[in-house]
């Protein structure tokens, strides 16, 4: 198992990740991913500006997908109800978009990348790594929460919906 950038020809099974995720949300009356994001459009996104990245198995099977990046997050700048760790002036790590394709579920994939994302983190010296969450996506939460995620405050994304929102000092 290992984890690399996707590609355009990745697209279709990312889609069908993604896909399985927005009714896997909606089997338990979250509605989180139920407005058409993500979409396709958005993974050409993410892939453009070398964001998405894939797990694959030794036969090269996409198992999960998730978007890193070290852009600042425009909807990180207000908190509400609390406050950031490190400070939004400093440089830190996003995730978003991360899905486990339904038959991987429980195999530690989403744990798999959050680690390989830390030590990316750690390998250039940035101190941080954000996620915001739906507030009843308590799958996410239990999972952030058990990688040693404090919970930070409220935000609220583009299109206005709230989210719950995390941060883990990576290095000091």
């Amino acid at each position: 198992m290992k984890i690399r950038l996707s590609t355009f020809d990745d697209i279709p099974n990312i889609m069908t990740i993604i896909d399985d995720a927005k009714a896997y949300l909606a089997s338990q009356n979250i509605d989180q991913w139920q407005n058409g994001y993500p979409n396709a459009e958005q993974i050409e996104n993410d892939i453009n500006k070398g964001e998405s990245y894939v797990v694959v198995n030794d036969k090269n099977k996409i198992m999960a997908t998730s978007m890193f990046t070290l852009r600042k997050e425009p909807t990180y700048k207000e908190v509400f109800d609390g406050k950031w760790i490190i400070s939004e002036d400093e440089i830190y790590g996003v995730i978003h978009r991360m899905a486990i394709k339904k038959e991987f579920r429980k195999f530690g994939l989403a744990t798999f990348l959050f680690h390989e994302f830390h030590l990316q983190l750690e390998e250039k010296n940035i101190k941080s790594l954000k996620i915001d969450t739906h507030e009843e996506n308590m799958g996410m939460q239990s999972l952030i929460k058990k990688l040693g995620y404090q919970y930070c405050g409220i935000i609220y994304t583009n299109y206005n919906a709230k989210r719950l929102a995390f941060e883990k000092v990576i290095s000091s």
